[in-house]
């Protein structure tokens, strides 16, 4: 069997899919997304090509190590997620070889159920107590939600004690028996985080996510030991990029599948976080290949924590996650849950057609620009 046909389809609302055919007609499909960077991205993936056209798709791990290594320049977010896309395809089409779901190639599953998060926005304590509230009524037994929206160096206590008081209403509509995370998104400066995450500390939230921006990772054990997990990774690549982080002493790491190299990679980071005592909640704000090969690493791998999905997420403008499916069941939640998925490769069908349409349209997603009230840059 050899790699014959690499084609990629820019669709909304922001995400980029590859499809890898091979000489026997069998198909695997990835997602090699970079919001913003979806473009770029798709440079890459036709840049890679001369490495994969005419190769055994089943050798992955060859393949992988020929895409990362094969160029004097190498690492960063665009090539590792060109690279994320193919891995998640190869695997699609060796689950589907063997006629086995890939969690089944990693030894099986460890788990039947994996348990997720949605994400809610608000502004204000009353709406994120109203968003919650409707989170628990679809099923979902965690949710995660924005700290801060444009934020200064040093923040004003009214502006500290907003976050507190929507962190309260969470509890408040949660109970004690749901989660619920808080992102910080790379926004708050260190001095606000170590103001900040003692405060939290009260409300019991499951994580807190990029108290700092990544390039910042050397600032975290400052952060490490206030009484909150902490959480990182959207924005860390492979395994070295996450090591500083496993020595900081964060709680959670969250690689992304569609930009840390893909199943291959992220399956790496897993276990290497294991070493650390690191439970793994990849970050996935995508699409349903991203969603589909996220899971394959749950169901794997014992230090999974909890999964990220983007159904009704606020950047899902013209399409949704299950916009692109064959049959939208596979991701069927119970009781918080999404069952495993059963079927060969990724476990899902991708539609086609509606790919191939959506690829047709006219779209654009560029990242959000923020400035402070003095007009200088802020983090978004």
């Amino acid at each position: 069997m050899k790699i014959e046909r690499i084609e990629t389809f820019l669709v909304a609302p922001r995400w980029l899919l590859c499809r890898i055919e091979t000489d026997t007609g069998l198909v695997g499909w990835g997602e090699p997304s970079l919001e913003g960077r979806a473009r770029t991205v798709q440079t890459a993936v036709e840049e890679l090509r001369p490495l994969l056209i005419g190769r055994d798709p089943s050798r992955i791990e060859d393949l992988w190590i020929h895409m990362t290594r094969g160029t004097f320049y190498r690492g960063g977010p665009i090539l590792s997620s060109a690279v994320a896309g193919i891995d998640q395809a190869l695997w699609d089409i060796k689950g589907k070889m063997h006629g086995v779901p890939v969690h089944e190639l990693f030894g099986g599953p460890v788990r039947d159920r994996v348990r997720y998060y949605s994400w809610v926005g608000g502004d204000e304590p009353a709406e994120i107590a109203d968003a919650v509230r409707e989170q628990v009524e679809k099923g979902s037994t965690a949710i995660k939600m924005n700290a801060i929206g444009r934020t200064r160096a040093i923040s004003t206590n009214a502006e500290l004690d907003s976050v507190v008081a929507r962190a309260e209403e969470a509890r408040s509509a949660l109970g004690r028996e749901g989660d619920f995370a808080i992102d910080f998104h790379g926004r708050m400066s260190i001095v606000d985080s170590r103001r900040m995450i003692p405060r939290l500390a009260e409300t019991g939230p499951l994580f807190i996510e990029e108290p700092v921006v990544p390039e910042q990772t050397h600032l975290l054990p400052q952060l490490t030991n206030l009484g909150v997990p902490i959480a990182t990774g959207e924005r860390l690549f492979s395994r070295q990029d996450f090591l500083p982080a496993f020595e900081a002493g964060i709680s959670v790491a969250q690689p992304d599948i569609s930009h840390a190299g893909g199943i291959s990679e992220v399956a790496r980071i897993t276990t290497m976080a294991e070493v650390w005592g690191v439970h793994v909640a990849p970050h996935c704000p995508l699409g349903p290949i991203a969603l589909a090969s996220s899971l394959q690493i749950a169901f794997a791998k014992h230090n999974f924590l909890i999964q990220e999905i983007s159904a009704g997420i606020h950047y899902n403008k013209g399409a949704d996650l299950l916009d692109y499916l064959v049959d939208t069941s596979v991701f069927t939640t119970e009781n918080g849950a999404i069952p495993r998925l059963t079927s060969p490769g990724l476990g899902i069908e991708i539609d086609e057609a509606a790919v191939r349409a959506a690829d047709k349209a006219e779209f654009e997603w560029i990242s959000p620009t923020w400035r402070d009230d003095d007009g200088a840059f802020a983090e978004w």
